[in-house]
């Protein structure tokens, strides 16, 4: 089991390695629009969910789910690739093989992220609670759809983000000498 395991860490690593469409992820401007695009993806579930909440159980509902969630897979996929390549793995690869700078980055990203994310935690409940005393107090309640897309939502939030706040601070390398 544990050579399965070493073989996928080592090819996850040579597939991190590969420089695909570097023109994308090359300079930090780049770097910002791929994580402001993996921003504007993870943003469309939350969307999803709003749509959910606000217009219900119905087939316009589910129409609009499809719709939003065909267009952030289209870019949520494309998006996390290059992020995780120009960052050469940072966020998913074992400690193990990356070096002390790669470990600090790693770690500061986590804080970042850990704390935006108690912020949309905060934001998250306080529009909740608006909401449900606005619809009708305690009795009222949310559709089932709606808390599972809360729930990937938060959970692609918090799995994405420390990626983006990684790519959105990783710096131009330095220039070649020659």
């Amino acid at each position: 089991m544990g050579n399965l395991s070493e073989r996928w860490q080592q090819a996850q690593a040579k597939a991190l390695e590969r420089d695909l469409l570097p023109g994308w992820y090359a300079t930090r401007s780049r770097r910002r629009l791929l994580a402001a695009a993996g921003m504007f993806a993870v943003g469309l579930i939350w969307v999803d969910a709003a749509v959910s909440w606000s217009i219900g159980p119905s087939d316009d509902a589910t129409r609009i789910s499809f719709i939003l969630l065909a267009v952030m897979f289209v870019i949520y996929m494309p998006t996390v690739t290059l992020l995780n390549i120009a960052t050469r793995g940072v966020n998913e690869l074992a400690e193990r093989q990356l070096d002390e700078r790669q470990v600090g980055e790693r770690l500061r990203a986590i804080a970042l992220a850990h704390r935006i994310m108690l912020g949309i935690l905060v934001v998250l409940v306080a529009v909740a609670l608006a909401a449900g005393l606005a619809r009708g107090g305690p009795g009222s309640s949310v559709p089932t759809t709606t808390v599972v897309q809360l729930s990937i939502a938060l959970m692609l939030t918090h799995l994405v983000l420390p990626l983006i706040v990684v790519a959105w601070r990783l710096p131009d390398p330095p220039p070649d000498d020659e």
